[in-house]
């Protein structure tokens, strides 16, 4: 099989439709009081990376650094984030996420994790097992550099 399979692009197009789904769903779930999508990523991306630039943020996230300006400016001002001088390089600002900003992310991801888990409960132990596995290639997919479409020349 190759990418040019459309067994690929049906299963692409599924993959696109439940992902983009559940996302949705869990932006319902959320509480009136939980971090914005976008700030929740912002921390959750300092709690696994450790202090990074702004920039290094934007990057990984696939996003513009200036979408972000507002969104770190709030957390800072928050008291969920500080800025400080990057340890290796003197010239750079690098963003950290602070004891309070820890545990803002960790309740709130609590609480998406919950109501998962409460609907897990619906699929059988085999379903649950497979989730299990495809999970970590949902964030390889996540990571991935972006695809070059190449046209066919005929």
């Amino acid at each position: 099989m190759t990418p040019t399979d459309p067994l690929y692009h049906e299963i692409a197009s599924q993959l696109r439709r439940s992902i983009t789904r559940l996302g949705r769903r869990l932006r319902a779930e959320r509480s009136g009081g939980a971090l914005s999508s976008n700030k929740a990523s912002v921390l959750g991306r300092l709690f696994h990376s450790g202090p990074i630039t702004a920039g290094e943020i934007a990057g990984l996230e696939h996003l513009q650094p200036q979408s972000l300006t507002r969104v770190f400016a709030d957390l800072e001002a928050e008291g969920l984030i500080v800025r400080r001088r990057s340890d290796r390089d003197g010239r750079c600002w690098v963003l950290e996420l602070t004891d309070a900003g820890r545990a803002v992310l960790t309740r709130d991801l609590a609480e998406l994790d919950t109501w998962l888990a409460s609907t897990l409960d619906g699929l059988t132990e085999t379903e649950v097992r497979l989730l299990g596995l495809v999970a970590p290639l949902l964030e390889r997919l996540a990571d991935a550099e972006p695809a070059r479409v190449v046209a066919e020349v005929g």
